[in-house]
């Protein structure tokens, strides 16, 4: 909902309640006048309640209750005022946003409303185009100077603001606190109560019941007045014939002072009444509208929902319709070519306007049998391959041997996301059920992503050879930040491996390692990994993902240990992986960043490498993706620094001690140590063309070339990614949903065997991995999968008995 949106459904309330710095009055001692924020008419001094009652009542004192003064008028350039609601967390008014280093400040309208900070570029700009908007649930408000504060939410949103004074920064300052305290609040109830339908189709009742609950109250506070009264009446009686009886002069003085502070009583009693009655009558009438607002927009949610389905009917009707009136050419690759060509020159024939309020999801429409569709995605392979079919150019990958890794996939064929075939997906549908389409995916496994890590295995084969643990970890270090340099194009995400899947890469012959992936549990996601090689180093690994999406981007977070195990010297490494996060999610170009801390230990020697991936920032004068570490010794001496980035390089410095100006030792710097400059890593080229083959690297491009003898749940012979792949995107989504509802029904089986074991009271075995075991490792002692042997023999049998049907 847009921001203007939002401030309509607060509604103008009595916006001087607790507004720090809105400008506006505060609210009378009892009751009484409703300031505004702005100083203009009903911003003087209101005739409240207590004082309506005290020009007709009797009795000194009741001037003494007053309400308050007029407004001041809010500084130039700060705020003008709170101006959603009039909460102590709504408010809006100009503010100076920090640009860049050329035009530095600029001045802009900013909005508070509903937990979210927005800006325009002006006021007037609110209506259509939004600049920004950040969340304060899980943002920092920092105060730097006088009139300097920061917001941020963690190095994705950063907003460097000033004010024009220091009490109007106090101000905002203040508003934000509240607002966030609020968003915080609401987030947790939110994630607490979890439904918000049953919620909107209840708070007209509520609403309701509290104007109900508020008459009877006030009914009970009227009989309170009129008992006052009665008893205030006899009490006034009995002093009047106290004064009358002859009493010494001082009981007299006593006596008519009680009688003036009854007198006020009654008058205040009276005020309250009048004030609860206001208020009940002010509510009256509020909630009137509110209803009103509120059925207004439950029946356009109706509205909505029925128009969005009955679109969704005329779509799969059109869809039909087109399907049927369309006359398809013969199965020759011939005519499939003139057919699409047939099909691409009609729609050239019509002007922009319709190009782009075409519905039609291209993808669906074309669906033609197996030739015809590859020779769709043909033409887009250029050179002499443009005349082989995707069918043809798989068989021949078939027919290469093993060493002749190929090359080249099908190219990613053109297909725009079609909203619609998702939306028409989701009617009717639970969320957990409605299948994500191929489109977001690249045709690679999990598991194959995570046997990536090795693309760059000749770092350990170096590291194996060193004799000095500190070049060797130096090593270490540069082969941790080279796992990321695949990720930097890569915005698609891989598939989710099936519970039992397993990837092998068998490089045993070619490079000396060879490398097994399994996934060992399913919620949450993990998959195992280990790696081992004739070069004197083993690799291991359990990697759990879990992410968070915070609105404009997406933060994954690997959480697990991957451990790196030298045979020679017995040196065994651990580290952990950093946050990558994803930008742009909704709108823009998606890119992608790291952030974070690795450190990378020598249990052994006790060693460390602490690498520092620093967040990209526009303000940042450094280079992006930098990523730097230092290399010590385990009394904390550094002896090696490392600089570079985790996409194009790594260099290593050798840290020689000078003597300082104390007569101490001083680190050396980092250009006088220019001549020991050793270049750790750098980053492969990528093939040619890998922009239309998902930016794969060369070791990507042969992960799921077809090999003979792996086992049968191995991610080269999942269907899905198979048909993907091979530009089939249709049949893959309809592949893809048979899998996943495949895996659904296993695991409910299950969960049934479980719970019938639990009643029966028999011993029930819960899912095991086939290749690895969960135990407490000896080095972390954390509980992870470990590698239990026995794949690589079975391949040699051929016995894969013990291996599930997920396919």
């Amino acid at each position: 909902m847009a921001a203007t949106e939002l401030r309509g459904v607060v509604g103008p309330g009595p916006a001087a309640i607790a507004a720090p710095g809105g400008g506006g009055t505060g609210p009378p001692v009892v009751g009484g006048g409703g300031g505004r924020g702005d100083s203009g008419p009903g911003s003087g001094a209101a005739l409240g309640t207590v004082a309506a009652a005290a020009a007709g009542g009797p009795g000194p004192g009741a001037g003494g209750v007053a309400a308050a003064g007029p407004a001041p008028a809010p500084p130039a350039g700060g705020s003008g005022g709170s101006g959603a609601g009039g909460s102590g967390s709504a408010r809006e008014g100009w503010l100076f946003k920090w640009t860049n280093y050329i035009k530095g400040y600029q001045r802009r309208w900013f909005v508070l409303s509903n937990g979210l900070l927005s800006y325009y570029r002006s006021k007037a700009e609110m209506r259509h185009t939004c600049r920004g908007t950040i969340n304060l649930a899980t943002a920092n408000i920092t105060v730097e100077d006088s009139c300097n504060f920061i917001i941020s939410n963690g190095g994705a949103q950063t907003y460097h603001l000033k004010a024009s004074s220091e009490v109007e920064r106090q101000r905002w300052v203040t508003a934000l606190e509240l607002a966030k305290a609020k968003a915080v609040k609401m987030l947790a109830e939110s994630d607490e109560s979890g439904d918000e339908e049953s919620v909107s189709q209840t708070d007209k009742t509520e609403l309701q019941n509290t104007l109900r609950t508020l008459s009877s109250k006030v009914e009970d506070l009227s009989t309170c007045n009129d008992l006052i009264a009665k008893h205030g009446t006899a009490l006034q009686r009995s002093l009047s014939e106290l004064e009358a009886l002859r009493l010494p002069a001082e009981s007299n003085e006593k006596i008519k002072q009680v009688n003036e502070r009854a007198t006020l009583f009654r008058i205040t009693s009276n005020a309250m009444i009048n004030a609860c009655r206001d208020f009940l009558m002010l509510a009256q009438t509020h909630s009137k509208k509110w209803q009103k607002s509120l059925q207004y927009e439950r029946d356009q949610r109706i509205r909505l929902e029925e128009t969005l389905e009955q679109l969704a009917k005329q779509h799969n009707h059109l869809e039909r319709a087109f399907r049927g009136a369309t006359v398809l050419p013969a199965r020759t690759p011939g005519t499939a070519g003139s057919g699409k060509d047939q099909c691409c020159s009609g729609k050239g024939d019509m002007s922009d306007e319709d190009d782009e309020n075409e519905f039609f999801d291209a993808p669906e429409i074309i669906t033609m049998p197996e030739n015809l569709g590859h020779k769709r995605t043909g033409s887009n392979i250029s050179g002499a391959s443009s005349d082989i079919s995707l069918d043809e150019q798989y068989k021949h990958q078939l027919e290469e041997t093993k060493k002749e890794k190929r090359t080249r996939i099908p190219y990613k064929p053109n297909y725009s996301l079609n909203l619609w075939s998702i939306m028409k997906n989701c009617i009717g549908k639970e969320l957990s059920k409605i299948p994500m389409p191929v489109n977001f995916n690249e045709p690679l496994s999990m598991l194959q992503r995570l046997t990536e890590d090795l693309e760059y295995h000749e770092l350990l084969d170096r590291a194996a050879k060193c004799e000095n643990s500190l070049e060797q970890l130096c090593y270490v270090a540069a082969f941790t930040v080279s796992s990321y340099s695949t990720t930097v194009f890569r915005t698609s995400k891989p598939f989710n491996p099936l519970l039992g899947e397993t990837f092998e890469l068998d490089r045993l012959e070619e490079n000396g390692y060879r490398s097994l992936c399994e996934q060992v549990s399913h919620h949450p996601p993990a998959a195992a990994h280990h790696a081992e090689s004739k070069n004197g180093w083993t690799l291991r690994q359990e990697i759990k993902i879990t992410s968070k999406f915070r609105g404009k981007y997406l933060s994954i977070m690997p959480l697990g240990s991957i451990h790196c195990i030298f045979h020679a010297t017995g040196h065994h490494y651990t580290w952990k992986k950093v946050t990558t996060t994803v930008h742009n999610i909704i709108v823009g170009k998606l890119w992608i960043d790291q952030s974070g801390e690795i450190d990378i230990v020598n249990h052994k020697t006790g060693d460390k490498c602490n690498l520092k991936f620093v967040p990209y920032s526009y303000f940042s004068r450094d280079v992006a993706r930098k990523v730097t570490g230092e290399v010590t010794d385990p009394s904390g001496k550094v002896h090696f620094a490392l600089l570079g980035t985790w996409d194009e390089k790594m260099d290593c410095f050798k840290v020689q001690p000078v003597v300082g100006e104390n007569g101490g030792d001083a680190r050396q710097r980092g250009h006088e140590a220019e001549e020991s400059r050793v270049l750790l890593w750098k980053r492969n080229p990528l093939p040619k063309n890998a922009e239309n083959m998902y930016y794969f690297s060369e070791l990507a491009l042969t992960l799921n070339a077809w090999e003979s003898g792996t086992a049968p749940t191995d991610s080269r012979l999942r269907p899905d990614q198979r048909l993907m792949e091979n530009g089939r995107w249709d049949e893959a989504n309809a592949e893809k949903q048979r899998l996943e509802e495949k895996q659904r029904l296993s695991r409910k089986k299950r969960e049934a065997e479980a719970m019938k074991a639990t009643e029966d009271g028999t011993p029930y075995d819960p899912y095991k991995a086939l290749w690895f075991e969960r135990k407490k490792d000896p080095v972390t002692k954390e509980l992870t999968h470990i590698y239990r042997g026995g794949y690589w023999e079975c391949k040699e049998k051929q016995d894969w008995t013990s291996c599930p049907d997920i396919f």
